[in-house]
């Protein structure tokens, strides 16, 4: 089957480099990551779970494989979708799969190329685009239920894709598409220029332009299909290159990563997910390589995980805040790490080496002087071949002195991931029952910081109602042990000095209101009020919105904190 290819065939071309994956270690065995529990960077929102055509119509793959991990968001085709991956028939139109990806909590970017059929894309004219460019954006904004579209990516891989002979230079290109999206709706963030390697002198003739015309990408977009190694120069070169063009920082996204022989690599992906979660971006998709409805690989028989599933399971299980985690080196052994106070559990996940590694944890001062520490493996199973659960290597109770523990992983192979928990060896709760707000997913409002809030921080700003363009509203993906009702208290701020509504629904049920009394101020938390939900066992998706569809729209502001379940 040929790859939907394209910045890694264009590098192939550039550069003359590949990317191969082996069971030979990446670096010379005998690396270490260090974890400082103590030196939180930012909450924990699942960036990089996101995927490239992730979802196909007919929920495809199953919401049971996908509420697991948290789907932060997706790259989804344009309304009307004609193209035609790999030679399959055209299918994960964005508003088709909006209520799949709602389900799941997820957002979506609309890829509006993909109403070409081919790709590379076949230019046809200005008239034709910019006609298309009118039904795609107007049939969004006639889809009066769908409000996860959080951004439109005007072209896709114009360094690869853009017929500069027959439609004019790209740049030009983009402030007329920017226009023409803008005069229909002025309020869904644009992405872009997505190009397909990150190249500085490409970047800036595009900046210079976007900036002087006024049509500068709210989410700036490149791809990261040749290896890990580079991401990290090349956000700090684009960094530099903003500031040194006096535009204001703006939101990254990594719409597409891995390539072919990295995807379904579980020990790899580890390292792309690190430094994506070190570097800031704000989202991060998985390449599509192969079949569409098979969220990239991770879904086998569309209920089945494979063995890469599991690495994003327990990236979808980690809560609190990400910690600092420090690799030798920008290649070999890596991973990320969260940390949730709540329940005092250090979750940590790397791989991408062989041999025995290493893992020295700092900060461990709150989990007492004995822990549980449990290791599991998962391996490269490729694309087709189901991974029931994961191999635990190894569980047993340690010692942790000044507040530090050195793990020795023996025999790991570079191709597998690895998961390290570590928990007080008294126990922790049977079940997660606090979820941050910072945590879930958050559509128009703001995650900020407060030394009153649980966990430093909260959301903020969910101020809209009326639009779907617009509404306000956060998602809790909550994971029960039994079905009945739980009693859920949320943490709040108002500042209003009058009484405040939200809506609350679940699992798409009906709506009801909560009432939040006036506060101290805002940012300033502690006061709580309660409600009763009867949830289902297993995963449920909570909304608190001050803005929905088959919602009125709430009265006056909120803050969120938390909501707690028990």
């Amino acid at each position: 089957m040929r790859p939907r290819a394209s910045s890694l065939m264009l590098a192939l071309t550039i550069v003359a480099t590949s990317v191969t994956v082996a069971a030979s270690p990446a670096a010379a065995a005998g690396a270490t990551l260090t974890v400082n529990v103590a030196q939180p960077f930012r909450p924990v929102t699942h960036v990089a779970s996101g995927g490239l055509y992730g979802l196909a119509e007919n929920s495809r793959p199953a919401d049971s494989t996908l509420l697991p991990l948290k789907v932060n968001s997706l790259t989804q085709p344009a309304p009307g979708v004609g193209q035609k991956p790999n030679g399959q028939p055209p299918g994960g139109d964005s508003l088709l799969v909006a209520p799949q990806a709602t389900r799941v909590g997820a957002g979506e970017f609309i890829r509006m190329p993909d109403i070409y059929p081919d790709f590379p894309y076949k230019w046809v004219s200005w008239n034709d685009w910019l006609a298309k460019v009118d039904t795609m954006v107007r049939a969004r904004l006639n889809a009066t239920t769908v409000t996860n579209v959080i951004g439109w990516e005007l072209w896709n891989e114009p360094d690869y894709t853009w017929n500069t002979a027959a439609a004019g230079a790209f740049n030009d290109g983009w402030t007329r598409t920017f226009r023409a999206v803008r005069a229909l709706d002025p309020q869904t963030p644009i992405v872009g220029p997505s190009t397909a390697v990150y190249s500085r002198s490409w970047m800036q003739s595009f900046l210079t332009h976007a900036r002087d015309t006024g049509t500068l990408p709210d989410i700036i977009c490149w791809h990261e299909l040749q290896n890990p190694a580079r991401i990290a120069g090349d956000i700090a070169d684009y960094r530099n290159l903003e500031a040194s063009l006096g535009i204001s920082p703006r939101r990254i996204s990594i719409n597409e990563y891995a390539a072919p022989a990295e995807v379904d690599v579980p020990g790899r992906v580890a390292g792309y997910v690190a430094k994506f979660e070190r570097a800031g971006v704000e989202s991060a998709h998985r390449a599509f390589w192969y079949e569409y409805g098979t969220m990239n690989g991770l879904v086998v028989n569309n209920n089945q995980p494979t063995g890469t599933w599991w690495l994003y399971k327990w990236y979808g299980d980690m809560a609190g805040n990400m910690v600092t985690t420090t690799p030798g080196g920008q290649s070999g052994l890596d991973g990320f790490a969260a940390y949730d106070p709540t329940r005092k559990i250090v979750n940590v996940v790397f791989g991408d080496e062989a041999g025995t590694n290493t893992i020295n944890l700092t900060g461990l001062g709150a989990l007492g002087s004995s822990v549980r520490v449990t290791l599991l493996s998962t391996p490269a199973s490729g694309r087709f071949t189901g991974v029931a659960a994961p191999t635990t290597v190894s569980t047993g109770t340690r010692t942790v002195s000044g507040g530090q523990l050195s793990v020795s992983v023996p025999n790991m192979v570079a191709t597998s991931a690895y998961q390290l928990v570590v928990e007080p060896a008294a126990g922790v709760p049977a079940y997660q029952q606090r979820y941050e707000a910072e945590n879930a997913s958050v559509f128009r409002a703001q995650r900020l910081t407060s030394a009153s809030a649980s966990g430093g921080g909260y959301v903020g700003r969910i101020d809209n109602s009326g639009t779907p363009r617009t509404d306000s509203y956060v998602d809790f993906v909550v994971n029960v042990p039994t079905a009945r009702a739980y009693t859920m208290t949320i943490g709040y701020a108002n500042g209003t000095g009058a009484t405040a509504t939200q809506g609350l629904a679940y699992n798409g049920g009906a709506w009801s209101t909560v009432s939040y009394p006036p506060t101290a101020g805002w940012g300033q938390f502690g006061a709580t009020v309660s409600t009763t939900v009867t949830l289902r066992a297993g995963y449920n998706v909570i909304r608190l919105a001050k803005g929905s569809p088959y919602f009125a729209g709430g009265t006056g502001y909120a803050e969120l904190d938390y909501i707690q379940l028990t």
